[in-house]
C-alpha cells in the first residue's frame, strides 16, 4: 500500500488538527481543567442561550449563567434565599424559613427570617432544638424561663443576639416605633418554626378539669382560652421594661445573660478593607451549639481564601453584594452571586473565599453549629510551610513565598 495515499493524508491531516485543537485549549494558566471550561473556552455559537429563559434572574445570578473557567465538577449548589420562601403572614407579623427540606446543604441548622409589627407577639413557645436570633432592624423585647426556674427579660436592638437553648421557654415581642425583624436559626437542619410547642395549642388540647386542678383555678376561667394556637398575633406595646423585669424577680438571675450585643464588641480583625466580629461560647457564654461571625466587607476587598475545620459555614447576606467560590476536593468548585435576603452554605472544612462585587460594604451573618468559631487561613498555612517545599509545590520563587501574608489579616488588600 503507498504510505501516501490519499486516506492515509487525510486521516494524518485530522490527526494534525486535533492536535493543533487539543494545544489552542490546553490547560494552562486560568484555565486549569480539559476540556476547557468557561465562556472564554468557547464560541459565540456556544456561548448563546436561545432557549426559553428568566432574565431576570440571569442578570442575579452572571456566575451561574457564565461561570469562571476555574470551576469545575458537579458540587451541590451552595446558593438559596429568603427571598423566594413563602411568607406566612398573620395579625402581628410574618415569618419565612429554609430547612435542610428546601435546601439540602443546609443540614446543621435551619434559618428563619421574622418580622413584629410593634406590639406584635411570637407567642409563648419552646422547642425541640436551640434557637439562635440575630437582630437586623427595629428593636425586640425577649423573655427566657431557664430550667431553674430564673426568668430574664431584656430589650435588644440591630446587631445584637439572643440564645436559648432547647427546651427553655420564651417568647418575642416587636417595640415601637416600627417593631423588628430578625434571623433566627436553629441547631438542627430539620427543625421548623411552623412546628414548635406553644402554650395555646396545649391549653386547647387538655380537659378543661386538668386545667383546673392544675392552676387551682375554677374551669370557667378557662373558658375563653383560644380553640387554636395565636403563633404570631397582634398585642399591646409592651410596658417600661424594669416594670416588666421586676414583675418576673424571683428565683435568683440567670448566671450568664442570654442575649449579647455582636455589633457593639470590637472586631476580632479589622483593617480598610473589612472587620469581622466573633461571638462564641468564650464571650456568649449561654450560646454552648452556635457560633457566629459578623464580616463587613469594604468595596474592592476580599475575604481572604480560608476554610473552617470544625463545623459547616451558613451564611446570611445583609447589605451589599458579593460572589463567593467555594472549592472541595474531585476537583469541585462552584461560583455564586449573593445580596441581601439571600443564604450560602459552605460544608466544613470547603475551602472559599468571598469578594465585593458591589460599591457598598457587603455585611455577611455567618453562623456554625459548633461553640467555638475556627478558621484555618490559606495564607497562613503556606507561610508556616518551608518556603522550599511550597515553592516546589507550586513552582514559584522562594522569596514570592516569603512575601505572602503570614498574619491571617482576614480581609485583602490590607
Amino acid at each position: 500500500m503507498d504510505p501516501l495515499s490519499r486516506r492515509n493524508m487525510l486521516v494524518l491531516s485530522a490527526a494534525g488538527a486535533t492536535a493543533a485543537a487539543t494545544t489552542a485549549h490546553a490547560a494552562s494558566y486560568g484555565n486549569p481543567d480539559e476540556p476547557a471550561q468557561g465562556a472564554i473556552n468557547a464560541s459565540t455559537g456556544a456561548r448563546r442561550d436561545p432557549g426559553p429563559q428568566n432574565s431576570m434572574l440571569v442578570s442575579e445570578f452572571p456566575d451561574a449563567f457564565s461561570p469562571p473557567p476555574t470551576d469545575v465538577g458537579g458540587m451541590a449548589q451552595i446558593w438559596s434565599s429568603f427571598n423566594n420562601a413563602p411568607r406566612r403572614i398573620q395579625a402581628g407579623g410574618w415569618a419565612r424559613q429554609v430547612t435542610e427540606a428546601d435546601f439540602p446543604m443546609s443540614e446543621a441548622v435551619s434559618g428563619v427570617n421574622m418580622r413584629l409589627s410593634a406590639g406584635g407577639i411570637r407567642e409563648l413557645h419552646w422547642h425541640q432544638a436551640a434557637e439562635w436570633g440575630f437582630m437586623t432592624y427595629g428593636g425586640c423585647r425577649v423573655t427566657v424561663l431557664d430550667e431553674k426556674g430564673r426568668a430574664y427579660v431584656q430589650d435588644i436592638g440591630v446587631g445584637d443576639l439572643w440564645y436559648f437553648p432547647a427546651g427553655f421557654p420564651h417568647s418575642l415581642q416587636g417595640l415601637g416605633p416600627d417593631g423588628c425583624e430578625f434571623l433566627l436559626i436553629f441547631d438542627n437542619g430539620r427543625a421548623s418554626e411552623f412546628n414548635t410547642l406553644l402554650v395555646t395549642d396545649w391549653f386547647a388540647h387538655t380537659p378543661p378539669e386538668v386545667l383546673a386542678l392544675n392552676f387551682g383555678m375554677p374551669s370557667d376561667a378557662f373558658r375563653a382560652i383560644p380553640p387554636h394556637d395565636l403563633w404570631i398575633f397582634q398585642g399591646k406595646s409592651p410596658g417600661p421594661l424594669p416594670a416588666a423585669q421586676a414583675a418576673v424577680d424571683s428565683g435568683g438571675v440567670p448566671p450568664h445573660p442570654f442575649t449579647f450585643s455582636l455589633g457593639g464588641m470590637t472586631p476580632r480583625r479589622s483593617n480598610r478593607s473589612g472587620n469581622v466580629r466573633i461571638a462564641d461560647s468564650t464571650v456568649f457564654k449561654v450560646s454552648k451549639s452556635i457560633a457566629a461571625a459578623l464580616e463587613t466587607i469594604r468595596p474592592g476587598g476580599i475575604r481572604e481564601m480560608h476554610w473552617h475545620p470544625n463545623a459547616d459555614e451558613w451564611q446570611y447576606y445583609v447589605k451589599g453584594q458579593g460572589r463567593m467560590t467555594v472549592f472541595n476536593a474531585g476537583p469541585q468548585a462552584q461560583t455564586m452571586d449573593f445580596r441581601p435576603g439571600d443564604i450560602g452554605v459552605v460544608k466544613r472544612n470547603y475551602g472559599h473565599y468571598l469578594q465585593n462585587t458591589g460599591t457598598s460594604d457587603l455585611v455577611m451573618v455567618a453562623v456554625f453549629k459548633t461553640d467555638q468559631y475556627a478558621e484555618i487561613s490559606l495564607s497562613d498555612w503556606l507561610t508556616h510551610t518551608p518556603p522550599e517545599m511550597v515553592a516546589q509545590t507550586l513552582n514559584i520563587d522562594p522569596a514570592l513565598v516569603r512575601r505572602f501574608p503570614s498574619d491571617s489579616p482576614g480581609f485583602l488588600p490590607t
